[in-house]
């Protein structure tokens, strides 16, 4: 990696997580309005990329928390899973995730019931069947149609591509996270980000802890001093596994295949520490204001069966992170069987005391705050967000502790940053031919 990409990501490094992560100070003015179709209270077009579990929950937290938008196109690789989001976003009981919640309508606090949001809803889904893609072009058929927004929800292998596509549309996005499974995705996600900050797109990134009150409640405290200088950090992201298909489909192809199972394999998950403990990670790193420089790690898999059902990932890891000032950061993140010891969370070690997070919280959900931040970003009424290079040196964090887990070596931020590491397929098909990897072996897995 050039030197000149380098100190540009150590320079922006402190302001991503300091700055952005608060969501902004200050309203921002449109200086392009041909940018923003939505300025003002005008409709906005959203089209969502994706549309599983966490797609379809995020049409119904855009659609909560917002006024005067609509989804008006989707896509995914495959048919059947299209067609049975748009069942269940047309489910009473699906819809009114949010019920009791209170948000804006008509410039006045209102709290939401289960019958209006199931009631209201489902008629700003309004995707009919000539904006219903699918294939692996179908983000690009979605992103050239009328859609102000672009809603990425895919494994997040695909998230650079996408990502860079939606930028250079000119489309403000929402992505999940993480946004890449590799070293040369997350840059090239990067490279996006930069134009998107050019051009005043908003860039919201599933990072939704950012939105919740208690830790930025407890951020503020930290960086106000509160526990005095952080002396060590604890995080932990101990649950269950995640498993998406229990057989093959005999029709399936090898591609198709991984893509339905996609949680169990590193090109499209990244494993548990990009995927899911990229929340812990993410938040240790807004404590810090910004990202580690060097990382130790050892992991594998001890009890996940050696089949293409459980794929290529490991069942554990722990990794010994270090800041540029000197302070460790423990992380441990497992998937065991279900019934075994889980946790959740984080704990900050101060001079003067210490703050534990967790997930949980009161008042409205942060998944929905989330998309109201994005909305009133782009109407010009809210600060303006765009959380594209924080959410990528978070997922850059947690690919390096897994590629230090991987290869059992130290990985520095500068190699890590260097990295040729790309596991893209340079082809795509359903029926393409895919062998079913074991996980890495430290000691055989090298780096590169």
């Amino acid at each position: 990696m050039e030197s000149n990409v380098e100190s540009n990501v150590s320079e922006i490094s402190r302001r991503s997580f300091l700055g952005r992560s608060a969501v902004g100070a200050t309203a921002f003015t449109i200086i392009e309005p041909h940018l923003v179709r939505g300025a003002g209270k005008e409709r906005l077009k959203a089209g969502l990329v994706g549309s599983g579990g966490r797609g379809t929950q995020a049409v119904v937290d855009l659609l909560s928390g917002t006024e005067n938008v609509e989804v008006v196109a989707m896509a995914d690789l495959f048919e059947d899973q299209l067609e049975g989001a748009l069942r269940r976003l047309q489910d009473p009981k699906y819809v009114a995730l949010h019920a009791g919640s209170t948000v804006e309508r008509d410039g006045k606090p209102h709290v939401l019931t289960a019958e209006e949001l199931a009631a209201e809803l489902p008629k700003r889904i309004k995707v009919d069947a000539e904006h219903r893609f699918t294939g692996f072009d179908a983000y690009k058929k979605l992103i050239a149609s009328d859609v102000d927004i672009v809603m990425l929800a895919t494994p997040p292998g695909y998230r650079p591509m996408h990502f860079e596509a939606a930028v250079e549309a000119r489309k403000h996005v929402f992505c999940e996270k993480p946004v890449g499974t590799d070293p040369v995705g997350v840059r090239r996600f990067m490279d996006a980000v930069r134009k998107s900050e050019q051009l005043k797109l908003t860039v919201v990134t599933g990072a939704q802890r950012h939105f919740q009150n208690e830790y930025r409640d407890a951020m503020d405290q930290i960086h106000n001093g509160a526990i005095g200088d952080v002396a060590a950090i604890y995080a932990y992201y101990l649950a269950g596994p995640v498993l998406r298909q229990q057989t093959r489909n005999p029709k399936w192809g090898d591609m198709e295949w991984q893509h339905r199972q996609w949680y169990s394999y590193v090109w499209l998950c990244g494993d548990q520490i990009v995927e899911q403990h990229f929340h812990n990670i993410d938040a240790c790193n807004w404590a810090m204001g910004g990202h580690p420089v060097k990382v130790v790690a050892s992991g594998g898999a001890v009890w996940r069966p050696r089949n293409e059902i459980y794929g290529n990932i490991y069942d554990h890891l722990t990794s010994d992170f270090e800041y540029a000032n000197g302070v460790h950061l423990s992380s441990a993140c497992r998937q065991y069987p279900r019934g075994l010891y889980e946790r959740v969370g984080e704990v900050i070690v101060g001079t003067k005391g210490r703050r534990e997070t967790v997930r949980l919280w009161k008042g409205n959900s942060p998944y929905m705050e989330e998309h109201i931040a994005l909305i009133k970003s782009i109407r010009g009424d809210g600060p303006y967000v765009n959380h594209g290079m924080m959410a990528a040196e978070s997922t850059m964090t947690c690919i390096m502790g897994r590629e230090s887990g991987y290869s059992g070596q130290e990985i520095t931020w500068d190699q890590i940053m260097a990295s040729k590491l790309d596991l893209m397929p340079k082809a795509f098909g359903y029926d393409l031919k895919m062998e079913a990897p074991a996980p890495p072996i430290p000691g055989q897995y090298k780096f590169v």
